[in-house]
C-alpha cells in the first residue's frame, strides 16, 4: 500500500507532469467506480497537487476568462492499496483509470488519470484534509513529535509499538514497510509496549553544555524513534522514482529494493499483528508477541533477496520505485509518478488534528 513517501512522490509527479498544461472540459469518472462524480467543468484550468501524510490534494484552478466562470475546486485522494496517477495520450487510457482529466486543444489530447487496480482508493470533494489524522511525519515534524509525546496516555500506546506506528492519528504517513525499517534500525522488538518505548523520549534532553553543531551531530548519529519516523520516509522521497509499488520489474524499483534493509528481506522473521498485517523484524519479537503466533523466516531466493510481493493495507484506524521519464508533451509512453532531481518536499495547508 502506498505510504507517506509515495503520496509525496505522486504530488511531485502531478506538479511536474502538468506544469504548463491547460486542461479543459468535464472531469470524467469511470462507470464502475463507486466514488462520487466530480461536478467540475471549465474551458481552461490548471492542475496542481500537494500531499500530507497519506493524503493527496488535487486542485483544479480555472484560468482568467475561462467559461463558465467558477471558483477552484479541490479533491482529496486516498490511494488505498494501489492508487497512482498517470499522464497518457487520451486514446490510450490505462485499465482501471477511474478518474480522468483531459487537456484542452490545441495540441495532442492527454489525460491525467487516477489509476487504481484494486479499487480501495477513493476521493472526497471539498479539499479538506481528513481531520482525524495527525501532523505529517514528513512535513510537520515538530508538531508530529509533540502530538505523540503529549498523548502517551492514549490506549493505543498500550499496544505493541509495531501496531501503534500504524495509527494515523499519531503517525500520519507511516505504513507497513516504514515501521519495519524504523524498528529494525533501532533494534526495537516490534512487540515491545509502545508506551515503554516512547516514555523514554520525554526524558531525553541534550546537554546544555553542547554547542549547536554538537547537538546536531549527536542527533544525526543517534536518532530516536520519532526522528526516524521523519528521516526514513524522507530517504525514500530522495530516492526518486515512486517509492514502493507493485511494478517490481521496472528499473526504478531497483533503487527502492536496494534501500530496504528489513522489510521482506532474506534472513528476516515475520509475524502477524492483531490486525493480520505482517511485521518484519530480526531477533526477539518482544513481550507482547501474539500467543501461538508462529514466526516465519524469509529464505533467500538465489542471490537476489527482495521484499515480499504481497501488498498489505497497513492503515489503522483509517483507510497508504522506478525512475520514470519526465512528462513530455507527446507522451509516447505512459508516464507515472516520479520525483525530479532537486525537488524538495512541498507542504500543503495545515489542519488542526481533532484528537
Amino acid at each position: 500500500m502506498p505510504e507517506g513517501p509515495e503520496l509525496h512522490l505522486a504530488s511531485h509527479f502531478v506538479n511536474e507532469a502538468c506544469k504548463g498544461l491547460v486542461f479543459g472540459g468535464c472531469v470524467e469518472k469511470s462507470p464502475v467506480s463507486r466514488n462520487p462524480e466530480v461536478p467540475f467543468e471549465s474551458s481552461a484550468y490548471y492542475i496542481s497537487a500537494s500531499a500530507r501524510g497519506k493524503e493527496l490534494r488535487l486542485t483544479l484552478s480555472p484560468l482568467p476568462g475561462a467559461q463558465p466562470s467558477r471558483e477552484p475546486m479541490a479533491l482529496i485522494f486516498h490511494f488505498g492499496m494501489s492508487g497512482s496517477f498517470q499522464l497518457v495520450p487520451s486514446n490510450a487510457l490505462p485499465p482501471h483509470s477511474h478518474l480522468r482529466f483531459y487537456t484542452a486543444p490545441p495540441g495532442p489530447r492527454l489525460a491525467l488519470c487516477f489509476v487504481d487496480i484494486r479499487r480501495f482508493g477513493h476521493w472526497d470533494l471539498g479539499g479538506e484534509w481528513q481531520p482525524g489524522r495527525g501532523p505529517c511525519v514528513l512535513l510537520e515534524y515538530e508538531q508530529f513529535r509533540e502530538n505523540v509525546l503529549r498523548n502517551l496516555e492514549d490506549k493505543v500506546f498500550d499496544r505493541p509499538i509495531c501496531e501503534a506506528l500504524l495509527d494515523q492519528r499519531f503517525f500520519n504517513g507511516i505504513g507497513n514497510y516504514l515501521r519495519a525499517e524504523i524498528l529494525y534500525r533501532l533494534k526495537i522488538p516490534p512487540f515491545e509496549k509502545a508506551r515503554t518505548v516512547l516514555e523514554a523520549l520525554k526524558q531525553h534532553r541534550p546537554s546544555p553544555e553542547l554547542t549547536l553543531s554538537q547537538k546536531i551531530k549527536a542527533k544525526l548519529q543517534n536518532p530516536d524513534l520519532l526522528e526516524l519516523c521523519h528521516s526514513v520516509p524522507k530517504e525514500v522521497v530522495q530516492l526518486g522514482g515512486k517509492g514502493y509499488g507493485q511494478e517490481s520489474g521496472e528499473d526504478d524499483f531497483a533503487a527502492f529494493r536496494a534501500w530496504l534493509q528489513c522489510y521482506g528481506m532474506a534472513g528476516m522473521s515475520s509475524l502477524r499483528d492483531r490486525h493480520g498485517r505482517t511485521i518484519w523484524f530480526q531477533g526477539d519479537p518482544g513481550p507482547l508477541a501474539p500467543r501461538g503466533g508462529k514466526s516465519h523466516k524469509k529464505k533467500s531466493k538465489g542471490s537476489q533477496p527482495g521484499p515480499e510481493n504481497r501488498m498489505e493495507d497497513p492503515l489503522s484506524p483509517n483507510k497508504a520505485p522506478s525512475r520514470t521519464r519526465r512528462a513530455r508533451r507527446g507522451v509516447p509512453k505512459q508516464t507515472t509518478a516520479h520525483q525530479p532531481e532537486g525537488t524538495s518536499l512541498q507542504q500543503g495547508p495545515k489542519s488542526t488534528p481533532s484528537h
